[in-house]
């Protein structure tokens, strides 16, 4: 793996929608070229067999029923409509 130059830092920058100076560019390329290093040596640890995890812990999540209801409460969620019509929302027309 090489080490960045600049002009490589400022495409990552541009796309990235980052704007840095042309005095960050050299600190920038040597901080992301050690982090590309880091990543190279990442891919030398031998993971065979190694299951993909998602936790450190073994869970499994909580589940619930797929029901649809009201929530039981229509008053309290309606309370915060500034205008309520009705049961619903009112909002303002946005499309003519």
């Amino acid at each position: 793996m090489s080490s960045l130059d600049s002009a490589t830092v400022k495409t990552i920058a541009y796309l990235a929608r980052l704007r840095i100076d042309d005095a960050q560019c050299d600190a920038l390329a040597a901080e992301l070229s050690g982090i590309l290093q880091w990543i190279e040596q990442l891919r030398e640890v031998d993971t065979e067999g190694v299951a993909p995890m998602t936790s450190v812990a073994a869970m499994t999540l909580a589940r619930r029923p797929d029901v649809v209801n009201d929530g039981s409460s229509l008053g309290a969620v309606l309370s915060n409509a500034p205008v309520p019509v009705d049961d619903y929302y009112a909002v303002p027309k946005v499309v003519e």
